[in-house]
């Protein structure tokens, strides 16, 4: 009983701070980057191209853009991170169309800058840290990094450049410089409060189910995993996995630890650097025979 108290509590406090997250988020675009033509990366940033050309609000153009990136993210990364991203990108649109009748804070461009990048990297950075997401570039470009050696830093990278470029075409060369400061400057925000979402983080698990959460970790995320044989001094004979995933990942790996085996010991490490391929998902493993040796990766 206690235990489902604590689940139902912390799903509260996520979706509490998923809440604050979108509407920070939207806040500092409506206040400071959309009135003075900077543009935010990804989806959010070509909807303001075409609000800024058409004259459709920027919260319907958010909300209709990002329908098949979520599609894309619900079949990779599950249920849970499509109800948190649904919740969170309809809040976002919503609070979007709210403060759009709200006058802006300043129409310096340095502050606007400064200030609509600080809110809005706090903002997102809050959503992703409580595995949600307002933007579905993440997703797409996490599905891409698992195909290529692209990390998804670098795939976000390349489709933002390809937005401030076409901005400069249209709005002039300053504003899309002010647009990469305010990306910059947001992406630092982001690493700060959510420790980066596409760093790579490294989980050991220790349980008495591995082999079994083993297949529904990659059966979820597409990530393989070591197992190897433990042995605890008071527990006694125990599996201890080791897993490598991004940071958007490890929320849902604590919902399949919980849903699996709610007494596993889940540690979760910073990855400095990492060599070969570990983290990408195995493209030629079969999901449906999946062969797992103790004590040796099956990537």
């Amino acid at each position: 009983m206690i235990k489902v108290k604590s689940q139902r509590s912390r799903r509260i406090l996520s979706f509490i701070m998923l809440t604050i997250g979108a509407i920070i988020a939207a806040f500092s675009l409506e206040s400071f980057l959309i009135p003075n033509t900077i543009l935010d990366g990804g989806i959010t940033g070509v909807s303001i191209i075409l609000s800024k050309l058409s004259g459709f609000p920027v919260s319907l153009l958010v909300l209709i853009l990002n329908i098949p990136f979520v599609y894309i993210g619900y079949r990779n990364l599950g249920r849970g991170f499509l109800i948190r991203t649904v919740y969170s990108m309809i809040l976002f649109s919503f609070a979007l169309s709210v403060f759009r009748y709200f006058e802006p804070l300043t129409e310096q461009m340095l502050l606007a800058t400064v200030f609509g990048g600080i809110l809005l990297g706090v903002g997102v950075g809050l959503v992703i840290h409580f595995g949600g997401c307002v933007d579905g570039t993440e997703s797409v470009a996490l599905v891409i990094s698992k195909r290529t050696s692209l990390s998804v830093g670098q795939v976000v990278l390349v489709f933002n450049l390809v937005i401030y470029f076409v901005a400069g075409m249209i709005f002039g060369i300053d504003r899309a410089m002010y647009s990469l400061l305010t990306y910059f400057i947001t992406f630092k925000v982001i690493d700060f409060v959510s420790e980066g979402f596409e760093q790579a983080k490294a989980a050991l698990i220790v349980t008495e189910k591995g082999t079994d959460m083993a297949k529904e970790i990659y059966k979820r995320l597409g990530r393989t995993v070591t197992v190897i044989r433990g042995k605890g001094l008071i527990s006694g004979d125990k599996e201890v996995m080791y897993c490598v995933l991004t940071r958007m990942e490890i929320y849902e790996l604590r919902h399949i630890a919980e849903e699996m085996d709610e007494s596993a010991f889940i540690t979760i490490l910073d990855v400095s650097d990492i060599i070969g391929q570990h983290i990408k998902s195995t493209q030629h493993l079969s999901r449906k025979k999946i062969r797992y040796r103790k004590g040796e990766d099956k990537a």
